[in-house]
């Protein structure tokens, strides 16, 4: 397979894995990288070996990239990504997809017309732990899937991030933040969504950064940090889901359960591509622990993006796609909209459940 020349535009605490990971993929090259600090990419470009530092005008203007992974703050996902499409560049964008639908579909659209291809992160769904889930059900090890609960519990990134500001302002909060990899990973496991139910609110207006190096520093909430809800998916099974940045102290709850006819899946941490994956059938008193039948257990990020360059250099589809992306920014909205609005939010997009990997492909990983 041939090699497809690959840009980051954004070199923040999140570039260093995608950097070292995409660099162990034979059909992808990282000639450059790019931040509004020039200074911070030339260091992240030193680190990992990249032979490029420049601005992002540098980068996007340069004829032998082929495909841009977005790395910035969910503000900038979609001028990012509008640019890079604008620019001839295929896309691939950290999540969410972007901070509001109009943003997302326009994305979409721009796509579309210059005949491009979209990704989006999370691609923790093509790691080991949850693909053994996928193929569990696809198996009908726990009968017809009847439900699902979805918990994300945490106190707040302002405890450990250097510079979390941004996770309380519109487009963040622990549904903008986490909610992609929870809500990818049940629509990855149970299809597309049809309607949702929620409330939402905001508990502490105002938090303090106890993390270095801004420690000390207040800031102003502006989105929900509390917010659970009920899920209507296509195929008849309900779920439920909370995601919140006001717990305190650990919680005992699993991430994911899928409830089955014949049994219930336990289905481990979507921000993680390893497992545990446990069931436990009909008749059996105890959860058992199943070997995990794909590759990719360990920080796999990246995966999305060989996923697509391999789409973009032979055809064919990708899993990690801006459809699937779109789908579950709309529904984060939904939850927002029903909370506010007190009815239901009935979802206008949908899109195909993706494709699980096959088993033989990925063990070896």
């Amino acid at each position: 397979m041939k090699k497809l020349k690959v840009g980051i535009i954004g070199c923040g605490n999140i570039s260093s894995i995608y950097m070292e990971n995409v660099q162990k993929f034979d059909h992808l090259e990282l000639i450059a990288c790019a931040d509004l600090d020039e200074q911070r990419a030339q260091a992240q470009a030193e680190k990992y070996g990249v032979p490029k530092a420049c601005s992002v005008e540098e980068l996007l203007s340069d004829p032998d990239i082929q495909l841009v992974i977005n790395l910035t703050i969910p503000k900038a996902h979609a001028a990012v990504c509008i640019q890079a499409l604008e620019a001839g560049k295929h896309v691939y964008t950290e999540k969410p997809l972007a901070v509001t639908r109009e943003e997302g579909q326009l994305i979409l659209e721009t796509a579309n017309k210059h005949q491009l291809l979209v990704g989006s992160a999370p691609d923790t769904f093509l790691g080991a732990g949850i693909q053994t889930a996928i193929h569990l059900i696809e198996k009908g090890e726990i009968g017809e899937p009847i439900g699902a609960s979805a918990f994300m519990i945490g106190r707040g990134h302002e405890h450990w991030h250097p510079d979390p500001a941004f996770y309380y302002d519109i487009g963040g909060g622990p549904m903008f933040d986490m909610g992609p990899y929870y809500l990818t990973a049940l629509v990855s496991l149970l299809g597309p969504i049809t309607r949702i139910s929620g409330s939402a609110r905001i508990s502490y207006p105002e938090r303090t950064i106890s993390s270095q190096p801004k420690a000390g520093t207040k800031i102003n909430v502006a989105t929900p940090t509390h917010i659970s809800g009920v899920i209507d998916f296509a195929s008849g099974a309900i779920g439920t889901i909370t995601t919140s940045f006001d717990a305190f102290g650990g919680t005992s709850l699993p991430p994911i359960e899928i409830y089955g006819s014949e049994g219930t899946l336990l289905v481990p941490d979507p921000n993680t591509f390893g497992g545990p994956v446990k069931i436990r059938k009909r008749d059996e008193k105890e959860f058992v622990e199943v070997p995990l039948s794909y590759g990719y257990s360990q920080n796999s990020r990246g995966l999305g993006v060989a996923d697509m360059a391999k789409a973009i250099i032979e055809g064919g589809k990708f899993r990690a796609n801006g459809d699937l992306a779109f789908h579950v920014l709309e529904a984060m909205h939904g939850f927002h909209d029903a909370s506010d609005n007190g009815t239901h939010y009935h979802m206008e997009s949908t899109c195909e459940r993706p494709e699980s990997l096959a088993v033989e492909q990925q063990a070896s990983k």
